[in-house]
Order: C-alpha cells, then sequence, then structure tokens
C-alpha cells in the first residue's frame, strides 16, 4: 500500500493539512511508553524539605522503582528514609485541571527542561511535527548524547509516570542472560511474584480484548504475526482494566482511551505513586523532596556527606545543601547514577569506586518502525495507549515486540511496534574533565544489530501480508528509529562495580540498587525485573547490614 493511498482512506472526515495542524504532536511511543499556563503549575503540599546540616539514617537518590522499593522496606523495617528526586512532585493539577497533558498535546509540562518537544515519533507523512514549549522541569527527559536518545521519567515515580507499564517477567530460561550471578530459584519463586504484587501486574480480559475497538489495534497485530507463525502473547500491564473497562463504555473521565501516556497518565494507571510508594509513605518514616538534584556523595564524619541542590521550576538552582547519612542508595536510574558514579570517582570524592563503574551500559536493543497495512486491515481511529500484547522471535531471531498503539485519533491504516533485541554492544561512561561532564561512549551504528534483529519479524510480516514499511514516522524515507532508547540498563553491573547485592566495593553503606545493576539487557521491558532484583537486594541489606 502507498503512502498515496494511506493518505486518502486514512482521512476520512478530516483533512491531511487538518489532522497535521491540530494534532501535530503525535507521540507513537505510547507503547512505552499548546503552550500553559506556567504559573499554574505547583509541586503541591509536601512535608517540608530536607533541610541544611540534616543527618538521615538512610537517603535514597531517586523515587522510580528500585528506590521506591528501598524506601518502603527500609521504613517497614523502622528505618527514617530520606528519598531525593530530581523532578516535581507531581500531585498538582496545571491550568486545565489535569496534573498531565495528553500524548497529542504536549505543552510546559512534557518535556525536562527543553524549549521544543523531541518526539520519538518525529513526523507524520514525511513532516516535523515537533513543537516550541516553554522551559520547564516536564515529566519526560530526552536526554541526548552521542549516538543516542535516551528517554527517562522527571518526577516522583520515575519511569513508572511515563512507560506503558507492560509487567512482563522474563522467560526463565533467559534469566541466565540477564543476571547471571543470581539464583533465578529465589528470582521466580520469591522475589517476581512480590515484584508483581507490589507493582499490581494483572492481564487483560481476552474475551473484552477480541470485541473492544480500543484493541482493534492489537488484534490485527495478532492476526497478522499469526499468519506468519509468530506466537502473540499477551503481556501483563500495570493499568487498572476495570477502570479501562469503564472508559470505553463512557462512564468515567478518559485516560488510555484518550491516548494518555508518555507524558503522565491521569487515571487508571498504576504508576509507583499508586503502589510502592503509597505504601512508604503510609508507614509515616518516608519523606520525599522534589526538585532536589544530588551532586555529590563522600565520605565523611558521622556518615557519607551529601551535597544536594534544590531547582526551581525553571531548571535554576535556588538553594545548595550540605546533609549527612548513614546509609546511600543510588536509585536515579540507570544513567543518572552511572553519571553520578562516574563523576564521583573520577573528581575524587569517592576515588576508591573499582574500574567496573560506568561500563556494561546497554540499550535493551530498542528500535522502533511502523507497517503500512491494507485498508481490509484498519487499525482503528480509537487506539487504548496501554499495549497488551507482544510479538515473541527471541529464540529464533534475538527480538520481542511490542504490538505499540499509535493514537492519532484518525484512521492510519499502520502497524506500530517497539522491538526489544538481543544486541551485544554495550557502552561506557567516562568523565570528561574539559568540558565538566560525563560522556557516553556509543554508537548509532550499533544499533544495525537490533534492526536485523527486528527485521526477522517484519519482514516475514510484510512478505506474508503483501505490505511494505512505513518511512514518514521519522524522518523522510527513513524506516527505523534507531537513535533511542526507553529502556536504559547497566553502568553500575552487580557482581562488577557492586557485590552481589549492589554493594559498592571499598565504601561500606553506599549501596546502587535500580537499572544500573543489570547488564544492558532483560529480554523484554525490564520493570519487574528492575523491581525483583531490588526486593532481593533490600532484604539481604536490611537481614546483613542494618542489624
Amino acid at each position: 500500500m502507498s503512502d498515496t493511498t494511506m493518505q486518502t482512506s486514512g482521512s476520512q472526515g478530516v483533512s491531511r493539512r487538518r489532522f497535521i495542524a491540530g494534532t501535530g504532536s503525535i507521540l507513537g511511543a505510547a507503547a512505552l511508553v499548546g503552550h500553559g499556563t506556567v504559573a499554574h503549575a505547583a509541586t503541591g503540599a509536601q512535608a517540608a524539605p530536607i533541610g541544611d546540616g540534616a543527618h538521615v539514617p538512610a537517603l535514597v537518590i531517586g523515587t522510580g522503582y528500585g528506590g521506591s522499593v528501598a524506601a518502603l522496606r527500609l521504613a517497614q523495617a523502622g528505618v527514617d528514609v530520606q528519598m531525593i528526586e530530581m523532578g516535581m512532585a507531581w500531585d498538582t493539577p496545571g491550568s486545565d485541571g489535569k496534573i498531565f497533558c495528553n500524548t497529542t498535546a504536549p505543552d510546559y509540562r512534557s518535556y525536562w527542561l527543553r524549549t521544543k518537544t523531541k518526539q520519538p515519533l518525529s513526523n507524520f507523512f514525511g513532516i516535523p511535527i515537533d513543537k516550541d514549549i516553554p522551559r520547564y522541569t516536564g515529566i519526560l527527559d530526552a536526554e541526548d548524547f552521542s549516538g543516542i536518545t535516551v528517554y527517562q521519567g522527571r518526577g516522583v515515580g520515575g519511569g513508572s509516570l511515563v512507560n506503558g507499564g507492560m509487567a512482563v517477567t522474563p522467560k526463565r530460561e533467559n534469566f541466565g542472560a540477564i543476571l547471571p550471578s543470581v539464583n533465578p530459584d529465589e528470582m521466580y519463586n520469591t522475589y517476581y511474584p512480590r515484584a508483581n504484587a507490589g507493582l499490581g501486574s494483572g492481564l487483560i480480559d481476552p474475551a473484552w480484548f477480541d470485541t473492544v475497538d480500543c484493541y482493534q489495534f492489537a488484534r490485527v497485530g495478532r492476526k497478522q504475526a499469526g499468519r506468519s507463525g509468530f506466537p502473540f502473547v499477551f503481556v501483563p500491564d500495570v493499568y487498572d482494566w476495570d477502570y479501562m473497562k469503564q472508559e470505553s463504555a463512557g462512564t468515567v473521565p478518559k485516560s488510555a482511551v484518550a491516548g494518555e501516556i508518555l507524558y503522565g497518565n491521569n487515571y487508571g494507571k498504576k504508576s509507583l505513586q499508586k503502589t510502592y510508594l503509597a505504601q512508604a509513605k503510609s508507614t509515616g518514616r518516608v519523606t520525599i523532596s522534589p526538585l532536589h538534584r544530588v551532586t555529590s556523595v563522600s565520605p565523611g564524619s558521622g556518615g557519607y556527606t551529601v551535597v544536594i541542590e534544590q531547582l526551581n521550576t525553571n531548571g535554576d538552582v535556588t538553594t545548595t545543601k550540605t546533609v549527612t547519612s548513614d546509609k546511600v542508595f543510588f536509585a536515579a536510574g540507570s544513567v543518572g547514577t552511572s553519571k553520578l558514579l562516574v563523576k564521583l570517582k573520577a573528581t575524587g570524592a569517592l576515588p576508591n569506586l573499582n574500574g567496573e563503574i560506568g561500563r556494561g551500559w546497554g540499550d535493551n536493543g530498542n528500535v522502533m518502525c511502523g507497517r503500512a497495512n491494507y485498508m481490509w486491515d484498519p487499525t482503528g481511529k480509537v487506539q487504548a495507549s496501554i499495549p497488551c500484547g507482544g510479538i515473541d522471535n527471541w529464540t529464533a531471531g534475538g527480538a520481542f515486540a511490542e504490538v505499540a498503539p499509535l493514537p492519532t485519533g484518525i484512521e492510519t491504516y499502520a502497524s506500530f511496534y517497539l522491538s526489544i533485541t538481543k544486541n551485544p554492544n554495550r557502552g561506557t561512561f567516562s568523565w570528561n574533565p574539559v568540558a565538566g561532564r560525563v560522556d557516553l561512549d556509543w554508537q548509532t551504528a550499533w544499533k544495525q544489530a537490533s534492526i536485523d534483529m527486528a527485521k526477522t519479524i517484519f519482514d516475514k510480516i510484510n512478505a506474508t501480508e503483501g505490505t511494505i514499511y512505513r518511512t514518514d514516522l521519522f524522518g523522510v524515507y527513513k524506516i527505523w528509529n534507531d537513535t533511542l532508547t526507553y529502556h536504559p540498563l547497566g553502568g553500575a553491573v552487580l557482581n562488577k562495580a557492586t557485590d552481589n547485592y549492589g554493594r559498592l566495593y571499598g565504601y561500606p553503606g553506599l549501596y546502587v540498587i535500580d537499572g544500573s545493576l543489570i547488564p544492558g539487557n532483560t529480554s523484554v521491558n525490564p520493570f519487574v525485573t528492575i523491581t525483583a532484583l531490588a526486593e532481593r537486594n533490600i532484604e539481604k541489606i536490611i537481614a546483613a547490614d542494618l542489624t
């Protein structure tokens, strides 16, 4: 099917020009995944942030999956915890009455300190769709390195705020390649079940899936996968499926069915704010300081000396504080933790960190593509932004592909995918003393391995269906988005940069407890594995180090 045919058949009731003008901010990245009045946004009523000179028993840097697990379990063990979060609290509505802006209309809330959006789906019909926005401490960080952009959540809840919530436990036969130093029995018998329970993951109702309009795109994906001999697997998610049924029926405010995801979800998604962090706060022992950024950790009298900058919503530093803590947990995400540790080692704050710091970083093999279907295979103009299934060709071809939504609000006759592949390439973070920053050694050319693996699925589907790849979503005549990742992993690898439970060598009381422990790939969406590993590690740390 040609692009010309797609433009004509896909614009019933909405002209191409009107579509691009009206909804030209479509992200097409909900699988993970207009200017507002900045004055109306705020971080909301909070407990007083950490004060200069404070001493805390445990300080957790970051409020994502690993940090939230650590905070909850430490608090339940009777330890007072201070969490430091660079992003906002995301607990107060903006000028439109909602906390988060819509995927199709990014505004000041959408991006972390950018003046122009950087959307994963950057073009439509080959026309660029990024737009100017006010600089603001928004929810999605598109952090640029040489050869790759890493998308990360910014705010209380970290990546759980902006991902598609696909709560996938890896197949047991793949686990040895993911975390070779970890006993799979304890993970699959204890910690994966604990993580899934804590996260609130659950499967879509298959009978509802088969009939509801908002998953027509996924049913097309299932049908086409089956015709090419690939298994389609339903995947758990941390969305409230009962709420989504009500959304579809029109009895509650729409959220996923309205396309909300990449810039936050206002209603049905069970982010960490509603699960681990809610439980942690209920203990009365956990305090969170949003818009705070740790810049230094070093040994000091009375524990570790931690330097923290407080930010305003323009990203300016308003105050610098120095506090002490008995124990510090690095949970700033793969990129945040790796960058901080590399800097601290190179600049002499933590010189005894070993040579594995900054190494073993990977992108979980992420690549994205779209396919153009025929008119008799419409994917639906209403598409729930929460993915619920994927195509598994990991054993034979090294690829697992999310059947992802493309919630444009019109019929596109397009199938869209985020692939996770067995890409063997690994990058390294290093300190750049001239620029005073941490750089990542990564080459876009390394993504070719991922493209080749993903093509084992989509070349065959195209051959079976007689269809073609879309070439207008990531540029002009560009099939693959090979310059991004949603799933950064590694940089402080377990049993290399740390011991087998995340303790940093040379510094008792310093721990890593996030995705930087995982060496580059999980074979599926990674957050359940990050959560389960954190459950495993913090249980050991509490038992061995806090008694």
